[in-house]
C-alpha cells in the first residue's frame, strides 16, 4: 500500500470572480496539474495498486469565501455548504481529479480537517463533498495507519485551534456555528484588506522578517497594516460568538504570526510518546521539511502548492513547489518499506524525490 499525502492547497472561488475580476484571495491555480498528479497515481502501474490518498488539511479555504461581498465569522452548516459549492464551481477539474482517482480499484481517501477548512467538521459539508467526489471518502482530525501518524499541525498553535470539546458554539440566532480561533478571525476580517494591497502577504516566509522589511522599505504600508492589526486586536475582544477572547491569547497571536514555524520538535515528541509510530506527516507551515530521528524514524512536512514569495517583496521572486509525501507499506506485514518527500513535475517527468528514505525502519 502507498500512503499519498498532500496539504495546504487553499482552494477558493477560482482564479476569476463571476464579474471577470481577478480573485485576490484565491491561492490555487493548478487544477490541471493536480489532475495529472492524481491521474498518474491511478493509471499505468498504479491502476491496481492500493493507494490511500490523504488530503492533509487546508485543502479548501472555506473561511475566506465571501457571500454577496461579505466575509462572515458566523459560520454554520448551511454557510459552509454554500462556500463549498462556490469552491467546486471554481475548481471543477480539481474535484474531477479526486472522483477519477476514487473510481479506480483499491483506492481510498481521507480528508484531514485543518484550520482553513474547519467547516468540514459539519456532517452536511462532508456529505456534500462526497456527492461532488466519492461517497467513500472519510473525514478525520488526524489519522494513524500502519505506524504513520498524519495530522495538519495547526493544533500546536494556540491562535489557530480550539479544543475539540469547544469546536462549536451557539450563534446569534441559536444556530450551531464554528467557534473560530483567533487566527481564523484575523483571516476573515483583516487579511482580505491587506491582500488588496499586497496579494501575497500571507505567503511570505518568514513573516517576521517581512514585517521588519516593511518597516524600512515599505513604511506607509507598514503603518496602514499596523493600524489595521491594532484595530483588530481591540475589536476582536467583543466579536459576537467568539469564545476565545482574552488578552493573553491576543498577545499570543501577535507573537505567533511573526514566528518561522517548524514542527520537527513536535514530531519528535509524538514519536517518543508513541513508540509504535515510525513516521509523522504534517502540513500547515507551508514549508517542505524532513528530519531523521534515531531508530529510523522520520518527520515529513508536505509543504504547499501555493507560492512562497521572497522576503524582499520588491524583487517579485516566488518559489512554488508542488510537494507531497509518499510512504510505502508492505501489504501483508504492515511494515514501512520507504518514505519519500517529492515534488510533482508534470506527466512527462512525474516527480523529483527531494528526500528519500529506504526504510528498514525498525
Amino acid at each position: 500500500m502507498i500512503v499519498l499525502a498532500v496539504s495546504d492547497l487553499h482552494l477558493g472561488r477560482g482564479k476569476y470572480l463571476s464579474n471577470g475580476q481577478l480573485n485576490i484571495v484565491e491561492d490555487f491555480g493548478e487544477d490541471e496539474l493536480f489532475y495529472e498528479f492524481l491521474d498518474h497515481y491511478c493509471t499505468g502501474k498504479f491502476y491496481w495498486a492500493s493507494i490511500h490518498l490523504v488530503l492533509n488539511g487546508d485543502i479548501l479555504n472555506l473561511i475566506q469565501i465571501d457571500h454577496a461581498g461579505v466575509f462572515s465569522h458566523i459560520i454554520d452548516e448551511e454557510h459552509t455548504k454554500k462556500s463549498l459549492q462556490c469552491i467546486h464551481d471554481g475548481h471543477k477539474k480539481f474535484f474531477a481529479a479526486i472522483k477519477n482517482f476514487m473510481h479506480t480499484p483499491n483506492k481510498k481517501c481521507t480528508y484531514i480537517i485543518g484550520n482553513h477548512d474547519n467547516g468540514m467538521a459539519f456532517v452536511g459539508a462532508q456529505n456534500l463533498f462526497r456527492s461532488l467526489t466519492n461517497e467513500k471518502i472519510d473525514f478525520a482530525h488526524m489519522l494513524e495507519i500502519d505506524g504513520i501518524h498524519i495530522e495538519h499541525g495547526h493544533r500546536f498553535e494556540v491562535v489557530n485551534t480550539v479544543p475539540q470539546k469547544k469546536y462549536f458554539t451557539t450563534g446569534p440566532m441559536g444556530q450551531k456555528i464554528l467557534n473560530l480561533p483567533w487566527g481564523s478571525l484575523f483571516c476573515i476580517f483583516i487579511l482580505p484588506r491587506l491582500k488588496k494591497e499586497r496579494p501575497l502577504i500571507d505567503k511570505v516566509r518568514p513573516m517576521g522578517s517581512y514585517i521588519k522589511w516593511c518597516a524600512f522599505h515599505d513604511f506607509f504600508f507598514f503603518i496602514r497594516m499596523l493600524k489595521m492589526v491594532l484595530h483588530y486586536f481591540i475589536r476582536s475582544q467583543f466579536i459576537t460568538g467568539n469564545k476565545n477572547n482574552n488578552f493573553k491569547t491576543t498577545l499570543g497571536l501577535l507573537r505567533q504570526i511573526t514566528i518561522y514555524p517548524k514542527y520537527a520538535k513536535k514530531a519528535k515528541k509524538i514519536l517518543q510518546r508513541r513508540p509504535h509510530l515510525k513516521v509523522v506527516i504534517m502540513g500547515h507551515t507551508h514549508l517542505q521539511e524532513w528530519r531523521r530521528f534515531p531508530e529510523g524514524k522520520y518527520y515529513l512536512n508536505t509543504g504547499t502548492w501555493n507560492q512562497i514569495p521572497s522576503v524582499d517583496a520588491a524583487l517579485h521572486e516566488n518559489i512554488t513547489k508542488f510537494s507531497y509525501c509518499t510512504v510505502e507499506v508492505h501489504n501483508k506485514t504492515g511494515t514501512i518499506l520507504n518514505a519519500s518527500l517529492n515534488v510533482w513535475k508534470g506527466k512527462w517527468k512525474p516527480y523529483l524525490a527531494e528526500a528519500q528514505f529506504s526504510s528498514k525502519m525498525n
